[in-house]
């Protein structure tokens, strides 16, 4: 019995009654990478919040399985670490000035609230972790180079360094939180303000008079200005200290 030959058989034509086939593309994968891999878990932090970031997400977002990223990323808690290292790659830094050293602090301060504040409420990674990635790295030389070359004492300038970074640390993930509850709520910025400082000057000033006489007293004080003002005063109080120290070291007055 004679068989078909596929291979002969592929050079007769279709019937011109037959509806043309479409042609599917076959579906080309982007190669995995570690970079890839940071780049799509940001991609669902920006979108969705540091929750939502998973090494199961970020494979599904990549179409494959979680055991595929693993030959990248050891565990999530590396993917983390790479995500606030993406993120710190970010931060632009002045060149060290001793005579400035004071303003520089606040630069750097403001850079690194402005570049976590765009990214979600991934302030929260850096909370209890260790900077170990190249531009995380870079960050906290810079910084801890200003301190030193301004007159600040090396073991007040080491520990300025991780208070510093606290400090806004904790201050942009509260403002996540913020914006996250502002979202949720579907009011706009101001109007979302306004109605939480509002709930809160009520809430203080009816506190009982006997008891907390000083919070009733200086309710306009303890909810006046807004973020940016009082992440200022934080900064301004912080440089004072550290003025301090400088001064002691070198026997001034």
């Amino acid at each position: 019995m004679a068989t078909l030959d596929q291979g002969q058989d592929a050079d007769i034509p279709a019937p011109p009654w037959r509806k043309r086939r479409r042609p599917t593309p076959a579906k080309v994968r982007q190669p995995l990478s570690q970079d890839l891999i940071v780049e799509t878990a940001l991609r669902v932090l920006d979108a969705e919040g540091l929750d939502a970031v998973s090494m199961r997400r970020v494979a599904q977002e990549l179409d494959t399985g979680p055991a595929s990223l693993y030959a990248h990323v050891s565990n999530k808690e590396e993917l983390l670490e790479l995500l606030i290292d993406r993120v710190s790659g970010e931060m632009s830094l002045p060149e060290p000035d001793p005579a400035r050293w004071r303003e520089q602090l606040k630069e750097i301060a403001y850079e690194i609230h402005r570049v976590l504040s765009a990214h979600a409420d991934i302030a929260r990674v850096p909370l209890g972790m260790i900077p170990t990635g190249p531009n995380a790295l870079r960050v906290n030389e810079r910084l801890l180079t200003i301190l030193l070359e301004g007159g600040v004492p090396p073991r007040i300038a080491g520990w300025a360094v991780e208070r510093v970074f606290l400090y806004i640390n904790s201050d942009a993930y509260e403002g996540s939180i913020h914006l996250a509850r502002q979202r949720a709520s579907g009011l706009e910025p101001e109007e979302y303000l306004t109605g939480f400082l509002g709930q809160a000057r009520e809430y203080f000033g009816g506190l009982p008079a006997d008891r907390f006489p000083m919070t009733v007293r200086h309710v306009p004080e303890l909810l006046s200005g807004d973020g940016e003002e009082r992440f200022e005063f934080g900064l301004e109080l912080l440089v004072r200290g550290l003025e301090s120290y400088v001064r002691e070291s070198t026997g001034e007055g």
